[in-house]
């Protein structure tokens, strides 16, 4: 019985960590060319026409418009979608901007939800397309970011 046990947590180790083994790995894993690929065809998309074909955001994105809220951000590595773990990033695709989860008390955003648009899948490869266009040296912060948030919510990572 403990030799099944062993074989059994063994084989779950393996499963987790092996590179390959859960085929993509991370479910926004910015190494799998599959899925960066369909992350940028979801994004020219659903996503582009906000944020940028190019990932630059919408121009004078840090000036409030006279609605009070922010225009669309850049995700390439010159702002601050890097700061956030993986699962944030998923959570602001899917939900939108949630205030008192995702976004401060009182918070206003145009940023919609995808849930009725896009599946899990989709927005998980979304994030990968964007994580494959930043350097090194920021994949390495954002998942040393993603992480600590996975060990915040006792998940792990």
């Amino acid at each position: 019985m403990l030799v099944l046990l062993a074989l059994l947590l063994a084989a779950s180790a393996v499963w987790r960590w092996w590179p390959g083994m859960r085929g993509a790995g991370e479910p926004a894993d910015p190494t799998d060319a599959r899925l960066v690929a369909q992350g940028r065809a979801v994004y020219a998309q659903h996503c582009a026409a906000c944020h940028g074909v190019n990932l630059e955001g919408q121009p004078n994105w840090r000036v409030r418009l006279p609605s009070g809220r922010l225009p669309a951000p850049p995700h390439d590595v010159s702002v601050h979608t890097w700061h956030h773990a993986d699962e944030v990033l998923f959570d602001l695709t899917r939900n939108g901007l949630v205030p008192g989860r995702t976004a401060p008390e009182g918070y206003q955003s145009d940023m919609p939800a995808f849930s009725d648009r896009l599946s899990d899948a989709e927005i998980w490869s979304v994030i990968a397309y964007i994580k494959s266009t930043w350097p090194p040296r920021a994949l390495q912060a954002q998942r040393e970011i993603t992480g600590r948030y996975r060990a915040e919510q006792g998940g792990g990572g």
